[in-house]
């Protein structure tokens, strides 16, 4: 892939804010149960995207300054959460945050890590970290295999997204995670998520992937079609559902 990941998601910023998953606030009783996340700290939500995560930890009271390099993202971002005293939108990448030293008491990257050059970041968390910080790594994982729905869709974007397959091997790798954490041990656990789908929104979230063939590409016109087909042969009182696993990781860098 030679397209810098940074700018991957410029076209689909509408369609990623708009049908993108959030995370259960199960993750967050999770977190803050296992003392991960403690009441008053400073979290540095690094490709944060248009605000998924940042937004649910301002809705628990976290200072939280959003790092994300995609100007468009950013921009979203903070037309929704702006406002909330606690945000802070920082132009920065994983790499190279702009954030002072031993600023922060989190590091979070949701649905990013696999984008990021780990060694560098793990460099850059370290910085920015207080004393006792921790790393918390999060991904929604689309299961590919528990309904005929789920296989169908995962058939058609081998058929039609040639970087699907690379993208997707990155996602919760623990061997990744492992070599970023070493000599220190991680934390996992696995959490349930569900999103229903009209056929606008089950449009949306496919072009929301970074790897979906994009509006102009010769594959667009006939992908669209196809998910059509899918959609009607699956849906049930108008909607479809995708079930996620929430893989949640954490540990310390110290």
């Amino acid at each position: 892939m030679t397209q810098d990941p940074t700018e991957r998601f410029t076209i689909r910023v509408d369609d990623y804010a708009a049908n993108r998953p959030t995370y259960p606030e199960e993750l967050l009783d999770l977190l803050e149960r296992e003392g991960v996340l403690r009441p008053g700290e400073v979290v540095a939500d690094v490709g944060s995207g248009t605000g998924i995560l940042s937004g649910l930890l301002l809705a628990r009271g976290y200072e939280v300054h959003a790092v994300e390099p995609n100007a468009a993202m950013a921009e979203a971002a903070a037309a929704r959460l702006g406002s909330d005293p606690r945000f802070r939108s920082v132009p920065g990448r994983a790499e190279a945050t702009g954030l002072p030293d031993a600023s922060c008491d989190v590091v979070t990257a949701a649905q990013a890590f696999h984008w990021f050059d780990a060694d560098a970041f793990r460099r850059e968390a370290a910085r920015v970290l207080r004393p006792g910080g921790r790393v918390v790594l999060v991904w929604n994982i689309r299961r590919t295999d528990s309904t005929p729905f789920l296989r169908d869709y995962e058939a058609l974007l081998q058929r039609v997204a040639p970087e699907y397959k690379t993208i997707s091997a990155g996602w919760a790798n623990d061997d990744a995670i492992g070599r970023f954490f070493a000599p220190n041990r991680f934390q996992k656990r696995s959490l349930e998520n569900r999103q229903s789908f009209g056929f606008d929104g089950l449009k949306g979230r496919l072009l929301s992937s970074s790897y979906a063939p994009p509006y102009g590409h010769p594959d667009y016109e006939p992908m669209l079609a196809d998910l059509r087909r899918l959609f009607d042969a699956h849906r049930e009182n108008g909607r479809v559902s995708f079930d996620y696993d929430v893989q949640v990781y954490w540990g310390s860098l110290e």
